[in-house]
């Protein structure tokens, strides 16, 4: 199994490359700001073929590459439907009137790629030799997902059994921010309730800021689960 990660040049955005291995299909997690020249530099040392983008929601410091790399690779983008509006329109989570700076940039525009699929909970993706679970999980955004991947089930030697790419659902020590439109710490609440606590102490999580952690971390010391114990 290989996953690599990297930070994005604007708000360290975690941007994931996934596959069953060097020479093979892949999925890409989270194109951020700036991240298609060392996007580029992972897929071509691992030999790596690209069949699709995954997005956990639609928050610009997520989606911001998805545009050039879904078109220059002719791959499909996945978004939950609640978030799919905001590929084209990312001012309107934001707070921000259409045509405002984003970033301190201004003259920015945006658009969907040719092909857009969208999630619902419960969808599960084989997609690069790979079998991904799709839990919806809002809160963070209305379309928050997070991506489940059974690692042993695709590689018995593997030494790691799951992996969650929980976007901004769930960070090491603390969760998605819920001030922004379409957030509700009602839904976070519910979110992480039923789809992260459930899960087994073992599960990494690659969340989409900072570090990697495990569920079983969080449950002992994020003070957003604990509360919920």
């Amino acid at each position: 199994m290989l996953i690599e990660g990297f930070p994005a040049q604007v708000a360290g955005t975690n941007c994931f490359v996934i596959a069953a291995g060097p020479g093979e299909q892949c999925v890409i997690v989270d194109p951020g700001v700036g991240v298609t020249g060392q996007l580029d530099e992972v897929i071509s040392e691992n030999r790596l073929h690209p069949v699709a983008v995954l997005l956990t929601h639609g928050h610009l410091d997520h989606t911001f590459s998805v545009l050039p790399v879904c078109q220059a690779r002719d791959v499909p983008a996945y978004i939950h439907t609640e978030d799919r509006f905001a590929l084209a329109d990312p001012w309107t989570t934001l707070g921000l009137r259409p045509g405002e700076p984003i970033f301190g940039a201004t003259g920015l525009t945006f658009a969907e790629p040719d092909d857009v699929r969208e999630l619902a909970d419960g969808t599960r993706l084989q997609l690069a030799g790979l079998d991904l679970a799709v839990r919806h999980a809002p809160g963070h955004t209305r379309g928050s997902v997070v991506f489940s991947l059974d690692v042993a089930s695709e590689d018995p030697a593997a030494e790691l059994s799951e992996v969650l790419f929980s976007g901004d659902v769930l960070f090491a020590g603390s969760i998605g921010r819920v001030d922004l439109p379409g957030g509700s710490m009602a839904d976070m609440t519910q979110s992480l309730r039923s789809v992260i606590l459930p899960m087994a102490d073992e599960v990494i999580v690659c969340p989409g800021h900072g570090p990697q952690t495990t569920i079983g971390r969080e449950r002992l010391t994020n003070p957003f689960l604990r509360n919920l114990m």
